[in-house]
Order: structure tokens, then sequence, then C-alpha cells
């Protein structure tokens, strides 16, 4: 048994190195930050990224999504969303909110999670089974209800198949001239990936800032 399921995932995983393409949906999806850097990073490894699926209820960032991806359509709240009504797709991205879980906790399924919107996530893992993620959070997860709500999330992951990984991440070591840290979680269902050894560089504002460009032509400018 064990033998078939080590062929089969080799299978699999010549499936995915042939077909370039990548579908995923992008959950709880804001400006569009943590696509965009998917889709670049999967980009300049020869793959096609294609997003199939995005949900946000914001109305300003709504509109700046569309105009940013050219979409003609997000998809309002998840949480009245069928995970059946989702197009297949390989990845799962999601910024979702940090929120406090009630009840036991590690000792119950996923089911402990409901009320909460990282069960929208468990949920649409679930029933799709998707071959990994990528979520995000804000610093706090790390520490919030004393390390509890991180450790609900992690191992409802795994109950649900995947090898799950984390790690706290600051942005002023990957070129950006801001101090932003952010919990990154992701899983896939035949490896651990390691977060760690990123190669690192700094920037200060003057190396980012762009020259000789017109100003911006705006009611606020313009006052």
């Amino acid at each position: 048994e064990k033998c078939l399921d080590l062929i089969n995932t080799q299978i699999e995983r010549r499936k995915r190195t042939a077909n370039k393409e990548v579908k995923f949906i992008d959950l709880f999806a804001g400006l569009g930050g943590i696509r965009l850097g998917f889709e670049n990073a999967f980009r300049e490894k020869g793959f096609e990224p294609k997003c199939v699926f995005s949900s946000e209820i914001k109305d300003y960032a709504i509109k700046a999504y569309k105009n940013y991806y050219s979409e003609t359509e997000v998809a309002g709240d998840i949480t009245q969303i069928d995970a059946s009504d989702i197009p297949d797709f390989q990845f799962l991205l999601a910024g979702f909110p940090c929120q406090p879980f009630s009840a036991a906790g590690l000792q119950l399924g996923f089911e402990d999670t409901r009320g909460t919107l990282f069960f929208e996530i468990a949920r649409i893992l679930k029933e799709k089974q998707p071959y990994g993620f990528l979520l995000e959070n804000v610093e706090g997860l790390v520490n919030h209800e004393n390390g509890k709500t991180l450790s609900v999330i992690v191992n409802n992951l795994k109950q649900l198949g995947y090898y799950v990984s984390y790690r706290l991440i600051d942005s002023q070591y990957f070129g950006l001239a801001q101090s932003r840290k952010r919990v990154y979680i992701v899983g896939t269902k035949d490896a651990h990936i390691s977060l760690d050894n990123f190669e690192e560089h700094t920037a200060v504002l003057g190396d980012i800032l762009e020259h000789g460009l017109p100003p911006v032509e705006s009611a606020f400018t313009k006052k």
C-alpha cells in the first residue's frame, strides 16, 4: 500500500510538471497582494498561473482588484458560497482575518473552527482537496490566545492531509523600505515546504522612489 501511495505521488508530481498551467483561487483577496507575489514566482519558474475564483467583500478593494487584474467578476461573502460552486484548482491563497476559537480546540476537528473565517478555508480545502495552499496573517497570530489560535489552525490543516510549515517573515529583509511582519502558512499534499534560508536584501526609501514621473492628475492633487 505504501509503495502504491509513493508511485501515485510520483505520477501526480510528473503531471504537475508537465502541465505548466497552475490554477488557484484567491480568498479574502484584498487588493491582491498575495496573488501578485504568487503569480510572479510561478512565472519566474516557467509556469502559467491562472486565477479561477476570487472573493472579497470590501467595495473599494473589489474596485481596485478588478482594475488591476482586469477581472470581470469577484465573488462576495465566502460564507455564502458552496465549495461545489468553486472551479477545481491546485492552490488556495488566503489572507484571512485573525479570530479566536471557542470550545476545546485541539481535541476537535475542523468543525471546532465554525464561526470563524478560517473555517471557510478549511471547508473548501476539505471538499476540493487541492494540492496546496498559502495563507497569510498578521504578526499577532503567533501569540493570539497564547498561541492557541495558531495551534488550532496548524492542527486542522494537518488533519486535512497536508504537510504544514509556517514562519513569521519581515518585509524589510525582502527589498521593502518598511518593517511589516506577517505570518505565512504553507502546505502541500506530499512534502514540507521550507520557509527558511530565503535570500535576504534590504532597501532604504531612496532606493525605491521613482523619479521623473509626471504628477498624478486627481481631485486630491489639484487641491
